[in-house]
């Protein structure tokens, strides 16, 4: 069953969405193969072109027929492209090919690095496969594993469309895919999760639905934003020369590329782009490209909670069956009848029940004027319909700033001075400034 034809109307014309395709498919499949190869050839012509390779890969055997699988991700590059609902579908998708397919072979480019197994002598069909791959693949093209980043792309693209059973196979089907890559003898291990990120990144930049997260940006022209924006690069800078001077020491020391990326992506955040770099949804949910490339960052946003609330109580009462709090666990949000949040590098926990409503904020900036406005108004709405929790990272500046304004906004507070001592009674610590100023306008 293929979900998306059977339960999803298409927007336009499906005529249109294969020119699309044909168009795009006519571009990138020639640029495939001479980017590719043109990696490839420079590579063959240096002396200097070294190899990371664990010990324990010399125990991998060598499986002749899963070239059938690694070859088959060529035929769900194209189907892919043709299986869309509309032109912008597949412009993404299309997106997302060309940013994997353009890193990746600058990375070849600048670090090239050879596979060191020899494969042995194979005959019938794989041996045939393996002879075509041959003709135009040399062992050179190695980390990022453009495979594996294909691989990623595409297997999100199937797997919002399949369901029943074949979902299931599909995932198995992917799973000799990416397992392949080592089986062939085709790639080190270094080279899985370095495809893997490169593929998750091409997925956020070019997300499913919603803006991209480059689109509209603007260099700020707040200066505590650029300070922290700042911060964050200098971090990813740090992460970035770890990965390659400890690279020449372990290749252990690569997994830094992580949080490096991670880090460059939340100062991109305070640079420019602002809080829809997160990409969290009304409902409190995050994209899986966000949930994986910033992990690095969420733990510690997690620490960070620890260190800072480990001594405060999770919520306290404010007024009128309204509590402010921090970012909670679904047990916590599970008692309250709605959570407001406003961290939008926390994504709602997967067991929350319960109704949640979230106005996505950078965290330590002002919110939006506009925003903190309607949330105020939903959070007055929401509480008419039992108890609610408002609720960011620790519970002191972005919540604490919509709940002071919903004091002013409702008459429960005469003025921006009166909600902050309100909020700061309960024992809760509190920064306002920059918020309640606007309640008084």
């Amino acid at each position: 069953m293929v979900s998306s034809l059977a339960s999803t109307a298409r927007t336009e014309p499906y005529g249109r969405v294969v020119v699309r395709a044909a168009l795009w498919l006519a571009f990138l499949a020639p640029f495939f193969y001479l980017s590719y190869g043109f990696a490839n050839w420079l590579a063959s012509r240096r002396d200097d072109v070294g190899s990371i390779v664990f010990s324990w890969e010399h125990s991998i055997p060598f499986v002749a027929w899963t070239i059938v699988p690694y070859w088959s991700i060529n035929l769900f590059y194209g189907l892919s492209l043709l299986l869309n609902n509309d032109r912008q579908g597949v412009d993404r998708l299309a997106g997302r090919y060309l940013t994997a397919q353009i890193v990746a072979v600058a990375c070849f480019i600048l670090f090239p690095l050879t596979a060191t197994f020899v494969r042995p002598a194979t005959t019938g069909l794989p041996g045939f496969l393996f002879a075509v791959l041959g003709g135009f693949d040399k062992p050179f093209n190695q980390a990022p594993s453009l495979h594996i980043a294909l691989l990623v792309i595409i297997w999100d693209h199937w797997r919002h469309r399949l369901s029943g059973f074949l979902l299931p196979l599909w995932h198995g089907w992917c799973f000799l895919i990416g397992a392949s890559v080592l089986t062939t003898w085709q790639h080190h291990f270094i080279d899985i999760p370095t495809g893997a990120l490169l593929g998750f990144f091409a997925l956020w930049l070019f997300p499913r639905n919603g803006e991209l997260p480059f689109s509209g940006a603007r260099l700020t022209s707040d200066a505590k934003a650029r300070r922290l924006a700042l911060f964050y690069t200098l971090g990813a800078a740090l992460a970035l020369a770890g990965a390659a001077l400890g690279s020449f020491f372990c290749a252990v020391a690569l997994f830094l590329l992580w949080p490096a990326l991670a880090l460059a992506i939340v100062a991109f955040a305070y640079a420019r782009a602002g809080a829809k770099v997160f990409q969290k949804s009304a409902d409190g949910s995050i994209t899986l490209a966000s949930r994986i490339l910033l992990l690095p960052y969420r733990l510690g946003a997690r620490a960070n909670i620890w260190a800072w609330t480990r001594n405060l109580a999770p919520q306290v009462a404010i007024a009128d069956g309204v509590f402010l709090g921090r970012f909670p666990t679904a047990r916590e949000a599970n008692s309250f009848g709605t959570v407001i949040d406003f961290g939008a590098e926390l994504e709602k926990p997967a067991a929350a029940d319960c109704r949640w409503i979230s106005f996505p904020m950078i965290d330590l900036l002002p919110p939006p004027a506009a925003m903190q406005q309607q949330a105020a108004s939903a959070l007055e709405n929401a509480r008419r319909d039992g108890t609610v929790l408002v609720c960011c990272a620790l519970g002191f500046q972005r919540s604490a700033g919509v709940v002071a304004e919903w004091l002013v906004a409702t008459g429960r507070a005469r003025t921006p001075t009166l909600a902050r001592e309100m909020l700061m009674a309960v024992g809760r610590p509190v920064h306002l400034a920059g918020t309640t100023e606007r309640a008084a306008s």
